[in-house]
């Protein structure tokens, strides 16, 4: 499709906001020997990419402007590189494209072949879309990481997840309970009911004191923590913490990284560990499984217009959705 054009939104500098975005006519991008060229049919915010737009991971992210953010796509495979074998022009897929490129927003995308998988027709495109980055976070963070058994087979775990009405959280709670864990979260007063909905056995509000002090109502203590929310001080969660718990961050910052440290000079059996995504393939095509047996429900919070996407990044930029803000062409 070499000079042919394509519609995509893109912004030409950080430190923007929604009315920076701009729709356009840009070049189709041609795969490489590794890569795959994907029709989009729907592609998923997440709150990296208002991060990246605000200069927030400068200066690793983005690479290059003008910058077409959106890394979480689904579609339709219509080319390949020569050494792609996995995937082949028509199948239905869904694909993870990295923050440094990004490249979802548009109408089409490439994509590394060995971060695309078959998408089942039992899932569609806006769940497809997802799926990838934030799903994959959950993951990692509860059996890589915490070594959460999903089939149930472990010992008995008591897991708090903070802020769980994020959509890291949502896919946490329900991986959780796959593996039979004792979930309690923490979340916004106007999300309770849906965050009951997934399966969470306490919810705690969290403008409250026993919210902000993560305090169970049960009083139990937490064998392990998957921290989706703002910083947070050692000293709130040690009081509630197992003789061994640990404290899995997904979006650690310098004083969490520092915390981590100090711990292991200290031989702590309690820790905070930070968690850095790390992609992989089969684990995606596992959730892809799961969602279409109906195990994990792919929350969507709203649908927007590719062509008008300024209202999906305002909403992504309050970080007040519960599910994922999904663009279609």
């Amino acid at each position: 499709m070499a000079g042919k054009l394509m519609h995509a939104v893109h912004y030409t500098n950080c430190v923007g906001g929604p009315s920076d975005l701009k729709y356009v006519e840009v070049p189709v991008p041609t795969p490489k020997k590794d890569e795959v060229l994907i029709k989009v049919e729907a592609a998923s915010l997440s709150p990296a990419d208002w991060l990246i737009q605000q200069g927030g991971l400068k200066p690793i992210f983005p690479h290059k402007l003008p910058q077409i953010p959106g890394n979480d796509v689904a579609g339709e495979v219509v080319d390949v590189g020569s050494g792609v074998k996995n995937v082949k022009p028509g199948d239905k897929v869904i694909a993870m494209l990295g923050f440094a490129n990004g490249g979802g927003l548009a109408e089409f995308a490439v994509a590394k072949a060995n971060l695309t998988v078959i998408r089942p027709l039992e899932v569609s495109a806006a769940e497809g879309a997802g799926i990838p980055s934030s799903g994959l976070m959950a993951h990692q963070a509860l059996t890589d990481s915490a070594g959460l058994k999903l089939d149930g087979t472990g010992e008995p775990t008591n897991i708090l997840i903070t802020n769980a009405s994020e959509i890291v959280g949502i896919n946490a709670i329900q991986l959780a309970k796959l593996g039979n864990a004792h979930v309690t979260a923490t979340c916004a007063p106007e999300h309770i009911a849906l965050t009951k909905s997934l399966g969470v056995d306490e919810v705690v509000d969290q403008t409250t004191l026993d919210g902000q002090a993560l305090k169970s109502p049960s009083g139990k203590k937490y064998d392990i923590v998957i921290h989706c929310g703002e910083p947070t001080s050692w000293s709130t969660f040690e009081p509630h913490l197992a003789s061994n718990g640990k404290i899995f961050d997904v979006k650690p910052t310098l004083d969490s990284i520092k915390a981590y440290a100090l711990k292991k000079l200290m031989f702590s059996k309690k820790q905070l560990i930070p968690v850095i995504l790390s992609c992989k393939a089969e684990n995606m095509d596992f959730l892809v499984k799961l969602a279409k047996a109906g195990k994990v429900k792919i929350v969507i919070d709203s649908k927007y217009s590719l062509s008008n996407p300024e209202e999906a990044w305002a909403k992504n930029a309050e970080n007040k959705n519960f599910g994922k803000i999904i663009l279609e062409p």
